[in-house]
C-alpha cells in the first residue's frame, strides 16, 4: 500500500515533458486515457483554463507534499515500512506476503463462480 501511495502522492500535476506546444492562446499537452486503455492522447486548452487547472494542484502555503515527510518519506521508508507491518500484525515483510493471482475472466466478483460469458 506503501509504494501504491507513494507513486501517486508526489507528482506535480503535469511535468514539462507532457506539454506540447504553448501558443497565444492556447496549450497543448499530452495524456493518458484509462478508459480506452491507457491510450496517448493529445488536448488543447485555452491557456487560462490550462492555468486555471494547473493551478488547482498547488499546495496552499504551509502544507508540505507527503513524500517529504512522514512514513512515505524515501530516507525514512526503509524502517517505516516494517514498522508498519508489525503494527498491523501482518506477517513477513511486503516481498514475502505479496503473492499473484491467476487472472480468471470467466471469475464473477458477485457471486463468486466461474459464470462470466464472453460476448
Amino acid at each position: 500500500m506503501l509504494e501504491y501511495l507513494g507513486r501517486y502522492t508526489h507528482k506535480v500535476a503535469i511535468s514539462n515533458h507532457r506539454v506540447l506546444n504553448i501558443g497565444p492562446g492556447k496549450t497543448v499537452f499530452a495524456y493518458k486515457d484509462y478508459r480506452l486503455g491507457a491510450k496517448k492522447m493529445e488536448i488543447s486548452l485555452d491557456n487560462m483554463e490550462f492555468i486555471r487547472r494547473f493551478s488547482m494542484h498547488i499546495l496552499p502555503k504551509g502544507l508540505v507534499r507527503i513524500r517529504h515527510f512522514g512514513i512515505l518519506g524515501s530516507s525514512a521508508k526503509k524502517v517505516t515500512v516494517q514498522l508498519v507491518y508489525r503494527e498491523l500484525g501482518a506477517p513477513g515483510t511486503p516481498s514475502e506476503t505479496r503473492t499473484i493471482e491467476r487472472y480468471n475472466p470467466r471469475y464473477c466478483p458477485c457471486c463468486q463462480k466461474e459464470t462470466m460469458v464472453s460476448i
